[in-house]
């Protein structure tokens, strides 16, 4: 009898999961990440929705000072300082006997500059920094829980809960969408 009663739970359980409509809804009694989040008045509701607005504007302000850091960071690599080395060719050197460079000259206001124009054959890999690959991993990994977190508040499809995440999201960009780096999504 056990194992009937078993069997025709695990049947009804299964066949309420498939007929579950996949439909927006309204409703103010919606979960939020677990059962221990869920508001039981539509003050609380309504405490939530700002909580995702936040939480999506936190989101793009992220995106925005990533950016941010990664041109601070190539402006850095760029303005590194190099020595000489013993027994290697200084870089001027080597860039004059490059089969890529030309040498031009350069007029501006009737100003005459000797430069070398050297084209860019391939991407460069940064090399790995301590100062700075560590905070970058970081930033990564709380953008995307972030992500991750308003991914699942969408998912309750909640009409309110998604409104709020589409409005942070416009706020956020709105407000700091400029800084962002265009090929990040």
């Amino acid at each position: 009898m056990d194992m009937d009663m078993s069997s025709s739970s695990t049947n009804s359980t299964m066949m309420e999961a498939s007929m579950m409509s996949m439909t927006f809804f309204t409703s103010t009694t919606t979960s939020l990440w677990s059962s221990m989040w869920t508001p039981t008045s539509v003050g609380q509701y309504a405490g939530t929705c700002i909580f995702l607005v936040f939480l999506a504007t936190t989101f793009r302000a992220l995106l925005a000072v990533k950016a941010w850091k990664e041109t601070a960071w190539m402006d850095a690599e760029f303005n590194r300082r190099y020595v000489t080395v013993a027994g290697k060719l200084p870089k001027s050197e080597r860039v004059s006997s490059d089969a890529d460079s030309k040498r031009m000259i350069l007029t501006e206001n009737g100003v005459e500059e000797d430069v070398m124009v050297v084209k860019k054959r391939s991407m460069a890999v940064r090399p790995w920094r301590i100062t700075t690959d560590p905070v970058r991993a970081a930033m990564d990994t709380v953008i995307a829980g972030i992500g991750y977190l308003l991914m699942l508040a969408v998912m309750t499809l909640n009409v309110g809960y998604f409104l709020s995440v589409l409005g942070g999201t416009f706020l956020g960009s709105l407000a700091l969408g400029r800084y962002e780096i265009q090929e990040q999504h």
